[in-house]
């Protein structure tokens, strides 16, 4: 069974519903106050609108690097689910606990809060940092303002455990993503005219079999990663909207579009092709016919990958916190490429919970990863403290 004070945090963080349309900072003004009872002051990173925050602490010298665990406070949404509890209160049935981010990833951030009192009673020649963010389930954004902040402190951290479900497995790898809005913009007509007029579904649909090619000659071309379930960069069109009624050449046609890539791949090259197509192929055509056609491609979001050595420092440490000699990559996104890349702190992933939980009706985690957890944080304990 994990030691009680881990228990009542995770109860607490479960109590807060931080989807992420809502704001957390209820959440975030417990873990302020939390850290203070101990001694420990937080700085907030607030969102434009002041309704959402990130928080960073540290424990120990602050000019000093150490190891920041990271976490992400928000979580998807319960509508439609078929719970057998309430998300929202922690449920305990066997050795499972239940409740809405239990898994994905409250456990992790309660096993770190609780882990607070240890490390200051030992005391800590390498510090801690704590680094919680906001809105990573749609899209990684609000750990940017934070990553802007630890961008200009005098000492950053050395590296970063980020604490995604894993199973406690280490993680040195995830897909980078790009995902991209594409407006179509025809020129309506009669259909009886169709000639006459610019089909932007039409336009749409020849762009997006260039984007099933593409796909198709990645997966038999690679560059391949066999660490990856699917081993190769995938292209993917999830949405389309266009026309108004059958008898009109539709005006505009939207669609949205992504892909995964794995380290060896170049995202710039791929955004690239497909720009170049555009252009040189699908665009000529319709500005024949109307020049205020076109077709105008928006990145939405960036998230870079994450793509370490199995011999970097880092990797061997989290290694010998995990007890674990091997290692593996996910195909999920996480705030690890972020860090990573923009604010240049190596990042290994690791933590309690399966991904196979997250996000589904009835989320819950096992007792046996929270003890497994918490031997990691022992051994942390043990590596960063004086006595």
């Amino acid at each position: 069974m994990s030691d009680k004070p881990t228990l009542e945090l995770i109860e607490k963080l479960i109590s807060f519903d931080t989807t992420s349309r809502n704001s957390n900072l209820d959440l975030i003004r417990f873990i302020e106050e939390y850290l203070s009872s101990h001694g420990i002051e937080s700085t907030r990173v607030l969102d434009e609108a002041g309704g959402k925050a990130n928080l960073y602490a540290t424990l120990g010298d602050p000019t000093m690097s150490g190891i920041m665990l990271s976490g992400h406070t928000d979580v998807v949404p319960v509508d439609g689910q078929d719970w057998s509890t309430d998300p929202f209160t922690l449920t305990t049935k066997g050795d499972k606990l239940y409740g809405r981010g239990t898994s994905d990833m409250k456990s992790f951030i309660a096993l770190a809060l609780a882990y607070v009192p240890k490390f200051l009673a030992r005391g800590l020649h390498t510090p801690i940092h704590l680094a919680f963010s906001y809105d990573e389930e749609i899209g990684c954004i609000g750990v940017r303002r934070m990553i802007d902040m630890i961008n200009t402190l005098p000492v950053k951290p050395r590296m970063a455990i980020v604490g995604e479900p894993t199973s406690m497995g280490v993680i040195v790898g995830h897909k980078g993503k790009r995902s991209y809005s594409a407006h179509v913009r025809g020129l309506e007509a009669h259909s009886s005219l169709a000639p006459q007029g610019v089909n932007a579904i039409q336009y749409a649909a020849e762009l997006i079999t260039h984007l099933t090619s593409m796909a198709r000659r990645i997966q038999e071309n690679g560059p391949f990663d066999e660490l990856y379930d699917v081993s190769h960069t995938t292209v993917h069109t999830g949405v389309i909207n266009g026309g108004t009624a059958l008898n009109i050449v539709p005006k505009d046609c939207r669609f949205d579009f992504e892909f995964r890539y794995v380290g060896d791949d170049d995202p710039d090259a791929i955004e690239a092709e497909i720009r170049e197509f555009t252009a040189q192929n699908i665009e000529p055509r319709m500005r024949k016919i109307s020049r205020d056609t076109g077709i105008d491609i928006t990145c939405i979001n960036d998230m870079p990958g994450l793509n370490l050595n199995a011999d970097e420092e880092v990797v061997t440490f989290v290694k010998a916190l995990a007890g674990k000699n091997d290692h593996a990559k996910v195909a999920f996104g996480t705030e690890a490429g972020l860090f990573h890349t923009t604010a240049g702190v190596p990042t290994v992933i690791c933590g309690p919970g399966s991904i196979e939980q997250a996000h589904k009706p009835d989320e819950y985690i096992e007792l046996s990863q929270l003890q497994e957890a918490a031997a990691f944080m022992d051994r942390l304990v043990d590596k960063v403290c004086k006595v």
